[in-house]
């Protein structure tokens, strides 16, 4: 009997491991990671800061650090890098370049984003007027060296995470619609990456704003309201933060009007705005449940739109950052990314979408939490749909700053197309 006994005891051990190995819930097998890092990109010396297309403006100070930021998660063979730059825009051109020196992740799954001050260095190469151009070079590629360490060091700092996620209105006076007030989506995503010893690691905000309370006529070099939002967050046990802008297009900004309407362009105003983003987030998210190994999926796709804007052409043309020529003369590619994580959906925007755009897209993903990434993988100007483009004189400026008039029929089309055809997320809440 004895022997029997040890012989069976043996048996369900032997069938304990054969479960445990091939359990889809089981910690070692589906283990969920984060890391976040950060650089500090702040040009020394100064450099001029760029709002728009035409000549930069000088400097003569800065408040507050630049800074790129770069959040890893993975689970089993999916890893996804989650970056944001503190430009006006960070074009594919430059991703390319930061993708090709990260080896540790597959470069289709480098996310990178732009926070959209209007105060920091141009990084598209715009013409300055006078026959050249406004982007040093040599910064711009420091900034695509610091960015590609920053997604290694984060990869390397990757430990066991738990996810709360939490979407709701951010209250208070944050943004609005300058061409009609309450056009714009008042909603703030939140996802938070929590240690194993339930310390913060990361709070990544996610929200539609233009961050040019200072403008870049100011003559000042600063990340904007994003600096005090990092800085409130990482005070108040919000870990590093990061964030990522959402349909921000025409024109959705930072509500600094003051008495009379007169624009409040201080950077005391960047803090008051900064602080009270930050502390929606963390309102938002505080009662969120923490899900263990939530699910991770992450897939992309090629969209490719013709260009109709000759200004947008020549600047590509012209531009020193090496842009490859458009096909046939003017269609050009781009990446759309997916990321399941959970219970939230993420889809990315390349350029500036218009609210209509997003609160539509949002509408018809498949997340508890559906997330926009504007910005991200490329900066292609503004994004309307057909019956928005040239419709009214307040749109002249959008519609000269787009590549078309099918821009956002073709990326609506095809990035509910990838979310329909790619695994669902996750449908319980932790």
């Amino acid at each position: 009997m004895p022997a029997l006994e040890q012989t069976a005891d043996m048996m369900r051990t032997i069938l304990l491991a054969l479960c445990l190995l091939i359990s889809p819930s089981v910690t070692l097998l589906a283990e969920f990671r984060a890391g976040i890092a950060v650089r500090k990109v702040t040009p020394d010396p100064l450099l001029p800061v760029s709002g728009g297309i035409g000549p930069s403006d000088p400097v003569k100070a800065s408040r507050g650090d630049l800074s790129v930021r770069a959040l890893v998660l993975s689970q089993d063979d999916a890893v996804v890098a989650i970056v944001s730059t503190d430009f006006l825009g960070f074009p594919s051109v430059l991703g390319d370049r930061v993708r090709a020196l990260v080896k540790e992740i597959p470069a289709d799954n480098i996310l990178i984003g732009a926070t959209h001050t209007h105060s920091a260095p141009d990084m598209y190469g715009f013409p300055d007027g006078k026959g050249g151009f406004n982007s040093d070079l040599k910064y711009v590629q420091q900034v695509v060296e610091w960015t590609a360490e920053a997604i290694k060091e984060a990869h390397a700092a990757q430990k066991p995470a738990k996810l709360r996620v939490a979407t709701g209105p951010a209250k208070g006076k944050i943004a609005f619609n300058s061409y009609a007030d309450a056009l714009y989506d008042p909603r703030c995503h939140v996802l938070q990456a929590i240690g194993t010893d339930e310390r913060v690691i990361a709070t990544l905000v996610n929200y539609a704003v233009h961050p040019e309370v200072l403008g870049a006529d100011l003559g000042l070099c600063s990340p904007d309201l994003i600096g005090p939002l990092y800085d409130r967050l990482a005070e108040k046990g919000g870990g590093v933060g990061i964030f990522m802008n959402s349909a921000q297009g025409g024109m959705v900004t930072a509500d600094n009007r003051g008495e009379g309407g007169k624009d409040v362009r201080t950077w005391e105003e960047c803090q008051r705005i900064g602080n009270l983003l930050a502390d929606e987030a963390l309102r938002l998210i505080a009662k969120a449940p923490a899900k263990t190994n939530p699910k991770l999926f992450v897939t992309s796709r090629i969209l490719r739109l013709p260009v109709e804007s000759k200004m947008m052409l020549e600047i590509t043309r012209k531009s020193p950052l090496g842009y490859p020529p458009p096909e046939d003369g003017k269609w050009i590619k781009t990446r759309l990314n997916l990321i399941n994580i959970g219970h939230a959906q993420i889809l990315t925007i390349p350029g500036e979408a218009l609210p209509n755009i997003g609160f539509y897209l949002k509408r018809k993903m498949h997340g508890t939490h559906n997330l926009l990434f504007g910005l991200t993988n490329d900066a292609l100007g503004y994004i309307l749909t057909k019956v928005d483009y040239a419709s009214f004189r307040r749109y002249d400026y959008i519609t000269r700053t787009s590549l078309g008039e099918m821009t956002g029929e073709l990326l609506m089309e095809a990035a509910l197309k990838l979310a329909d055809e790619s695994p669902r997320p996750e449908t319980t809440e932790p």
